[in-house]
């Protein structure tokens, strides 16, 4: 599963905001020298985060946007579920009955759902608190598989920029005989 910068960009925001406190609103504009995002961007975002119950606004000159509850009750997982739809990595995870043809003879299944347990129960412990606390180090296990991944991307990226462009094929010719 590949977030959508969208996602990112939410929880990006949703810290800003937490950081920030709740001694006075954050604008749209200081929201964005904070995060790096676009204020058109981050007004889009907004819109998804208040219709979900995660910020609140207020009109005027000292208006601007606040966290809707603390950060402590703000989970990875709400954020993900609110911009994503979801957080299954395929669709045979959902709970559609439906979704998949092959969902009762399907081998790999039963390993989808585990890895998405595992991913949910992860984003649902951390917390917008948590996060504010620092950075959680990582193991050196997770710092090289963050590298290759990051690597291999980067990788993909520069291959396909340098793959010269297909030469179109000239049309077959074709003889009288097999015009008949």
């Amino acid at each position: 599963m590949k977030l959508a910068a969208k996602t990112r960009y939410a929880a990006r925001i949703l810290l800003a905001l937490a950081m920030h406190g709740e001694e006075s609103p954050m604008t749209t504009t200081a929201l964005s020298q904070h995060t790096g995002v676009t204020v058109q961007f981050i007004e889009q975002i907004l819109k998804t985060l208040k219709r979900g119950g995660l910020t609140r606004s207020s009109r005027g000159a000292s208006g601007g946007h606040m966290l809707a509850r603390t950060p402590e009750e703000i989970t990875l997982s709400e954020i993900v579920r609110l911009m994503e739809g979801g957080i299954q990595l395929t669709v045979c995870c959902s709970g559609d009955a439906n979704a998949c043809a092959r969902r009762a003879s399907c081998l790999t299944r039963s390993a989808w759902v585990r890895a998405s347990q595992a991913l949910e129960h992860s984003l649902e412990e951390t917390t917008l608190a948590t996060l504010m606390e620092g950075d959680q180090p990582l193991s050196p296990h997770d710092e090289a598989a963050c590298r290759a991944a990051d690597d291999d991307a980067s990788t993909e990226r520069r291959s396909a920029a340098r793959r010269p462009a297909r030469p179109s094929r000239a049309p077959r010719s074709v003889s009288p005989a097999e015009l008949y």
